[in-house]
């Protein structure tokens, strides 16, 4: 009963809020018989992106034609266009098209553009800073001159931005239409034309090439920020392309094609972003010949100790680090019972487990120390056990590894993970068991692990946990693999690796030119690969424990991983007694 008012409650939200988006929209364009498709979901993100995204698809609508737009853009795409860089110009054009006009007429539009894109320059800031070109750096300074109402640039840029800043000025759609079409041939494929023609070829691509492309759910969502991703795997879905298989698809979907430059300036960009390494580059060559093998062998291992603590200068990512560290230790403190409970909860847990191990055992046996009360059955039974033994019942020299799933997926839940990783931690700390923790994400080639702490530092390194942020997609088997390397050289004989994940293991494929590259790593392929190596390590002595931290529908991904041996935390009050039943076993039972 509770479960179905709970989804009635939540259909009356969202039934709630597409009404409040719809009259937003129906308003600014002025056709109450308008009908497109509005990102309710990314309302939750930011509710300014949303609402912005209406009020720019309804201006767009009145003052020109979303259907011309729409065609335009499909043809284009049809004719082997890069889908992210052409709706990336397109959606800059876009903004620039209405922004003068909507503001004239609704002057609280600037408060909430402005807005809207302070949202946006914090949620792709690394991306557009990563991809090193002249559209990125255009669409940096159009977010900053949207926000402070100027931007720093370097020439070459500027002479882009005076272009793109004349589309306001535009009032035909043709005019926009063919602005778009000047900055992708000139700024992402100066080839394009001479490959596909101009303009004009490109409009007179036939309805009947189109017929099995099912644009108008594209067109609905042009102006959509908050979905471009899913906007693009849609029209990707659609493309017709008779021959190509689903799987051809999928594997099409997750390649991000650099440039032999870019492919040079890999390692000086990912210090960028997450912080200088600590292994010399001497030492991280030899750790990728010996584990980037198999479906990792195109892959590299990228050590570090984070942005904030080795930082290569105090950019974007570096400033939006120290505000998530910031905002994590807010939430520890909101938290703060709870978590002292959790903490010494599970410590306690462990430590009776491993005095229970430690404690000595008596038996009467054939010979030890002679037990003079049984001295009397000499010669008079058969049992001749007249001595005791002492013995310790195991081993309890015991190392556990902590890693923790630092990939994009995992942003909306940081604070948490963050406070997860935390508790987790502070109670091997309090049960006296050495322990490391490293997140691990993935950054074009790069498997980036992070480390929090070492084995043998005391339990001040555990603060560290708070520093968490998450970003970048996720390699989940290679970064098994490097952990329990690590762990393996540990002098301890009971091992135990626990992984914090959210079940979606998901990588990219850098495309270099004029090199084979290997299979998307995602999906069926990537939870197979995963559950191998946790399978593969299992086989070696390692104890692997995975601690869900993600959504319901990926639940079923986590199991096929970790098999039984996975906690599924729904609230972080039963922290320590799920995790520590699991652990408690596993001592529990090793010999």
């Amino acid at each position: 009963m509770e479960g179905a008012q709970e989804n009635y409650a939540q259909q009356e939200y969202r039934y709630e809020l597409e009404n409040r988006m719809k009259n937003l929209l129906w308003t600014v364009s002025g056709d109450y018989e308008l009908d497109v498709q509005l990102d309710l979901d990314s309302f939750q993100r930011s509710k300014y992106i949303s609402l912005y995204d209406a009020v720019k698809q309804g201006a767009f609508a009145r003052y020109f034609s979303k259907d011309d737009l729409g065609l335009y853009l499909v043809k284009k795409l049809y004719l082997g266009a890069d889908e992210h860089t052409l709706t990336t110009l397109a959606q800059m054009c876009v903004d620039q098209a209405v922004v003068k006009k909507v503001t004239e007429e609704r002057k609280g539009v600037i408060s909430l553009r402005r807005k809207a894109f302070e949202d946006i320059l914090e949620r792709d800031f690394d991306h557009l800073a990563k991809e090193g070109h002249l559209i990125g750096k255009m669409k940096i300074a159009m977010l900053q001159e949207g926000i402070d109402g100027k931007y720093m640039a370097q020439k070459r840029v500027q002479e882009q931005m005076e272009e793109l800043f004349g589309v306001k000025d535009m009032t035909d759609t043709l005019e926009v239409i063919r602005q778009i079409d000047r900055f992708y041939n000139r700024l992402a494929d100066p080839d394009f034309e001479a490959e596909h023609g101009g303009l004009e070829q490109v409009l007179s691509v036939s309805a009947e090439d189109l017929k099995k492309f099912n644009w108008q759910d594209f067109l609905d969502e042009t102006a959509a920020e908050a979905s471009l991703e899913q906007m693009m795997r849609q029209m990707n879905s659609n493309l017709p392309d008779t021959e190509e298989t689903e799987e051809e698809k999928r594997t099409r979907l997750g390649k991000i094609l650099i440039s032999e430059e870019a492919a040079q300036k890999m390692y000086a960009y990912t210090e960028q972003h997450f912080g200088r390494s600590y292994m010399s580059e001497l030492e991280q060559e030899r750790l990728n010949r010996r584990l980037c093998r198999g479906v990792h062998a195109d892959c590299k291992l990228f050590f570090t100790d984070g942005i904030i603590r080795n930082y290569v200068r105090e950019n974007n990512t570096y400033v939006l680090a120290r505000r998530t560290w910031e905002m994590n230790r807010r939430f520890y403190r909101q938290n703060a019972r709870v978590s002292r409970h959790n903490i010494s909860a599970l410590g306690d847990i462990l430590k009776r487990s491993l005095q229970t191990r430690s404690e000595v055992d008596q038996i009467e046996a054939f010979h030890g120390t002679v037990l003079p009360q049984k001295l009397w059955k000499a010669g008079r039974t058969e049992d001749p056990r007249l001595f005791i033994r002492q013995f310790k019942r195991h081993n309890s020299e015991y190392v556990v590894d902590v890693l923790v799933d630092a990939s994009g997926s995992q942003k909306s839940r940081v604070h948490m993970i963050a406070l997860q990783g935390y508790i987790l931690s502070a109670a091997l700390s309090r049960a006296g068991i050495p322990h490391r923790v490293l997140s691990f994400c993935s950054f074009w080639d790069y498997t980036i692990l992070r480390r929090f702490r070492e084995y043998d530092e005391d339990k001040e390194a555990d603060w560290r946990l708070m520093e968490f942020t998450a970003s970048s997609n996720n390699r989940d088997g290679l970064a098994l693999r490097a952990a329990a390397d690590g762990l393996m050289a540990r002098p301890e004989e009971n091992k135990a690796l626990i992984v914090l994940s959210d079940g979606r293991p998901n990588d990219l494929v850098v495309n270099r030119p004029h090199v084979k590259n290997p299979a998307v790593y995602t999906g069926e392929y990537a939870v197979k690969d995963t559950a191998s190596e946790v399978r593969r390590l299992r086989s070696q002595g390692i104890a692997v424990l995975g601690v869900f931290a993600g959504e319901e529908q990926d639940l079923m991904a986590e199991r096929r991983i970790f098999g039984k041996d996975f906690a599924y935390i729904r609230d972080i009050s039963t922290f320590a007694h799920v995790v520590g039943r699991y652990l408690k076993k596993q001592i529990d039972e090793m010999d």
